[in-house]
């Protein structure tokens, strides 16, 4: 449910914070107030196309931030693939920021992309325009209104379709492209012949490299290693008279004579000895380090010509001598696959009849359940045409086959009369702009329930409509909101009557500047509004009157919901 819109510098509004609650929040306001832009403000935040125009004048930048509280499992499962965790309180904090240069997006604090917070905001809220109407009109909207009154068993069934699709998809492409180019495979064997020959030539051995790289370390770095051992063991015990050596026995000589006079001096005379003799150990075993150290230019060609030969394969085949290996595996692999071509071909061929085999059987128990729904699904949608003021409702909901595709063998199409006498047709060639709307609410009221979104917004609602239908509307929207929140823009008082939480769009304007605000309408100021709703110049005592009679009816219409 959305529980606050907060809005600031989007064009005429300056800071609006709208705290919506359950059930039917109405919003309406004089012609030019801003009812369009609080719609334009929704879907900015669920990422659409923002046009920098609309910063308020003098602001640097606009932004709208929603707030969603008792978030449905499709919203969590998006959460949970965007790592996002929920705020302290359960809720979900959708915010976008835009200025003359960037756009911002953040979810929960969190930075995302546009898409990513597309594919959260669709799982929260479902806005419905003019243009969301027409979406009646594609074949692939339809099914999913029926797969959505189908129920869960087929929504399970639905995602083991789409995985089996995918895998006769992928084996029906790659026996299309095997059959395609019949030189193909004799130049992929080639290939994997020369390159797993290359590989075997080598005699390549787990942790070769790391001893190669080891040893020719060593050896190129051979006279810097002699030279530096030498300088070394001379420094300990050379025949200079300065030799660390030396100068320890010099210096023993020296406490041994003061610990005659001070036998506390004993405990470091011992120390030195100790020393002197670590020191002469250690010349020795420098001297026996360099007298086994020895330079062929014969092996160090060989180690640096293994060493070039590694690398090369390492450029080409994999990163470490483990990969090679690997990679020769895949070779063998391929060779081994065209060593019998027309058997490799007749597996393709069995396990792509397999993978068809259990597509098919999926999608025709998808077809069955489709088929065993369309009656049910056909009865309640006349009906709440019916509720809907059309003089008269002839529908069909028509399954034909289809290509194979991830939703199953189907193809749904919706055929209507709503005229006596006339034939029925697609949706699309006989609804009018406002007759699309009044066949969303229908399919909303019908759906109310199934559907995991909790919000739904209606703009246009009302378009085309009056009288007696604008009544029938009006009640349909009560219905819907007993399932889901429900906002709806209009400016028709038979459908503000019926709002549980009634807001105003106000403009105002000074010397300076022009504000939109939004203000929550007690009883009497909702009263008033439907009055002023009703048509005439100035609100007074009868159309006062009137307002009342209305949220009286609209009060008795939920009561019987």
């Amino acid at each position: 449910m959305l529980k606050n819109l907060h809005v600031k510098n989007l064009a005429l509004i300056e800071d609006a914070d709208i705290e919506f609650s359950e059930g039917l929040n109405i919003l309406t306001g004089e012609t030019g107030a801003g009812k369009s832009l609080l719609m334009g403000s929704v879907l900015m935040a669920l990422g659409s196309r923002f046009d920098t125009s609309m910063i308020r004048k003098g602001a640097q930048n606009a932004s709208v931030e929603l707030v969603f509280d008792e978030v449905g499992e499709s919203a969590l499962k998006v959460l949970r693939d965007l790592d996002i965790p929920l705020e302290e309180d359960g809720s979900v904090l959708i915010k976008r920021t835009c200025s003359q240069t960037r756009s911002s997006c953040r979810i929960n604090g969190s930075n995302v992309t546009v898409k990513e917070m597309k594919s959260l905001s669709q799982t929260l809220i479902g806005v419905h325009g003019q243009r969301d109407y027409e979406t009646l009109l594609h074949r692939s909207e339809l099914l999913e209104i029926l797969d959505l009154y189908c129920g869960k068993e087929l929504q399970v069934l639905l995602s083991d379709i789409d995985g089996k699709y995918t895998v006769m998809k992928e084996l029906r492409d790659k026996l299309e492209e095997e059959l395609s180019d019949t030189g193909a495979a004799e130049r992929e064997v080639s290939l994997a012949e020369f390159e797993l020959n290359e590989i075997e030539d080598a005699a390549l051995k787990e942790g070769e490299d790391e001893e190669i790289e080891a040893k020719y370390r060593l050896m190129s770095n051979y006279r810097k290693i002699a030279d530096g051992v030498g300088k070394a063991h001379d420094m300990i015990g050379g025949d200079g008279e300065e030799s660390a050596c030396d100068l320890t026995s010099m210096a023993l000589k020296e406490l041994a004579v003061c610990a005659e006079y001070d036998e506390s001096l004993m405990e470091f005379e011992e120390e030195l000895r100790t020393a002197e003799s670590i020191l002469s150990d250690l010349q020795m075993e420098l001297g026996s380090y360099m007298s086994s150290m020895e330079f062929d230019e014969e092996e160090f060609a060989k180690t640096e010509e293994r060493l070039d030969l590694i690398n090369k394969l390492k450029s080409k085949y994999g990163r470490t001598i483990s990969e090679i290996l690997e990679y020769a595996s895949s070779r063998q692999e391929v060779i081994d696959k065209y060593a019998d071509y027309d058997a490799y071909i007749g597996r393709l061929k069995a396990e792509l009849k397999k993978a068809g085999e259990e597509y098919m059987s999926a999608a025709e128990k998808a077809s069955s359940i489709r088929k065993k729904n369309i009656p049910k699904l056909q009865k309640e949608l006349t009906e709440r045409l019916k509720e809907l003021n059309f003089l008269t409702v002839d529908l069909e909901i028509k399954q034909t086959a289809s290509e194979p595709g991830v939703k199953g063998i189907d193809q749904i199409d919706f055929l209507i009369s709503v005229n006596p006498g006339e034939d029925r047709k697609p949706i699309a060639d006989v609804a009018s702009g406002g007759e699309l709307s009044r066949m969303m609410l229908a399919v909303k009221t019908v759906m109310a329930g199934r559907e995991d979104t909790g919000t739904l917004i209606f703009d246009e609602i009302d378009s085309g409509i009056s009288g007696i239908t604008a009544w029938k509307v009006a009640g349909a929207l009560a219905g819907v909101s007993g399932h889901h929140q429900v906002i709806c823009i209009t400016h028709l008082p038979q459908i503000a009557a019926m709002a549980d939480h009634h807001f105003m769009i106000v403009k105002s304007s000074d010397e300076k500047s022009t504000t939109t605000d939004v203000i929550a309408a007690g009883e009497d100021g909702s009263i008033a509004e439907i009055a002023r709703l009703l048509g005439t110049d100035s609100v007074t005592d009868s159309t006062l009157k009137n307002a009342r009679e209305l949220k009286e009816k609209a009060a008795g219409v939920k009561g019987s919901l």
